[in-house]
């Protein structure tokens, strides 16, 4: 059946910026089907729907990097710096979890990005399968790659490599599988280098977190002679899909290695503020080519999961790091968190609303003051980075299947959702 969407605009996600006034969409089987201005949309079938919105649309957004399950730790550990915020509080209670601690919390994060207008997101926390549960129930989309790290109580390295290994092959559209080795610093060397084998072998999505603060890489320097990036590269991890989290403190040699590679990077500015690590180099990272993408981190320290305050703050960030207004442009910065975002995971059926890509949908409410005055189509686009938040999202989309009505779930039931969370978070603090 055709679905068609009528809409005061349709933003596309692309690093242009295009916006099509008075436009339509038209979705088929879960996949745009035709997206332009209603004067040139197709003949209607007989048996079409049509949805007239007075907003406009744009494309689902891409979350490249988030612990969404860490829900049950928002706002704990405040005003620690990293190191101590994990080996204190983060890692402590997460020994506790119980796999239902994981899914009920990945549900709760689920729907509310879907709330926030963020469709797809990259999971980096255990108990994979439970995460793919919880997606699976709100019916949004993840990249879920279950992490190597030395915790107790998680297995060894084999053990946890060989669970990522075995859910390859039941990657599909909706739930995709891949592979999470924490960092070079709490993942032995050897440990990266086979995993990013299997990753490669499997066409996996290997992340890692890299260089998100300043000391994390001193004891590898110190024992090796070579900062991380350059040790990835010399321990073979680099290559294939590969998405180095944060990236904050990069020279000159590791960019110039990630652009060799073709190394990606999800781009965390909320929580490399939150948590004082640093401002990465960003419009350098563009100019090189380097695949970037916007990326929450974990709501323990966003402490949200909403990319419109991401992708706002990172075009603050890049023009005061340059000190040039003109540093990320609003178009740029809208991309990173839409077409620039699928493309840093490989995942280029998301993220634009273009012919041929999955019909994943974000109607935003332009009746509001936040959007005025609009003296050309374009200021449509430059409110939605500037103006607009969350808090306009009306109605949200996954191939086709709305998710989200009027601001409410479709598929859960977040009231319920939160009170369980609120229950299991208090167990975990030992309260």
């Amino acid at each position: 059946m055709l679905q068609r969407f009528a809409a005061r605009a349709v933003v596309v996600g692309d690093r242009a910026g295009t916006v099509v006034p008075d436009a339509v969409l038209d979705v088929v089987d879960g996949v745009i089907g035709w997206v332009g201005p209603a004067a040139d949309a197709p003949p209607l079938t007989e048996d079409a729907e049509v949805r007239s919105l007075p907003g406009v649309l744009v494309p689902g957004m891409v979350n490249t990097h988030s612990h969404a399950p860490m829900v049950l730790f928002r706002g704990q550990g405040e005003g620690l710096p990293l190191d101590r915020w994990l080996r204190e509080v983060m890692w402590p209670r997460e020994a506790r979890l119980t796999p239902e601690d994981v899914e009920v919390a990945m549900t709760a994060a689920s729907a509310e990005m879907l709330r926030h207008g963020v469709t797809t997101s990259v999971e980096m926390y255990f108990q994979p399968e439970r995460i793919a549960a919880a997606v699976r129930a709100t019916g949004a989309r993840a990249v879920v790659a279950n992490p190597l790290i030395g915790l107790p109580g998680f297995g060894t390295f084999d053990e946890q490599l060989a669970t990522a290994v075995g859910l390859a092959g039941r990657s599909d559209a909706q739930v995709e599988f891949g592979i999470g080795p924490h960092s070079a610093y709490t993942v032995p060397l050897p440990v990266l280098r086979d995993a990013a084998v299997a990753a490669r072998e499997h066409g996996m999505l290997l992340t890692v977190h890299v260089a998100e603060t300043a000391t994390e890489g001193d004891e590898l320097l110190a024992q090796h002679g070579s900062s991380v990036p350059a040790l990835l590269a010399a321990h073979d991890v680099l290559g294939g899909r590969v998405l180095g989290a944060h990236c904050v403190h990069m020279d000159d040699g590791d960019l110039e290695l990630w652009r060799e590679y073709d190394v990606a990077v999800a781009h965390c500015p909320g929580s490399n503020t939150k948590l004082a690590s640093g401002t990465a180099r960003l419009r350098d990272m563009l100019d090189l080519g380097i695949r970037v993408g916007m990326g929450t981190d974990g709501p323990a320290s966003n402490d949200n999961l909403d990319l419109f305050e991401d992708l706002r703050l990172a075009a603050q960030l890049a023009r005061l790091r340059e000190r040039d207004a003109t540093a990320l442009t609003a178009p740029e910065a809208f991309w990173l968190a839409t077409g620039a975002a699928a493309a840093a995971v490989g995942r280029d059926d998301l993220g634009q609303l273009t012919a041929g890509r999955r019909a994943d949908l974000v109607h935003v409410d332009t009746e509001d003051i936040a959007f005025t005055p609009v003296g050309d189509v374009t200021d449509l686009l430059t409110h939605l980075v500037w103006s607009v938040g969350s808090r306009h999202v009306r109605d949200t989309w996954v191939a086709g299947r709305q998710l989200v009505r009027d601001g409410v779930s479709t598929t859960v039931d977040e009231a319920a959702l939160r009170a369980d969370v609120q229950t299991r978070a208090m167990r975990l603090a030992g309260r």
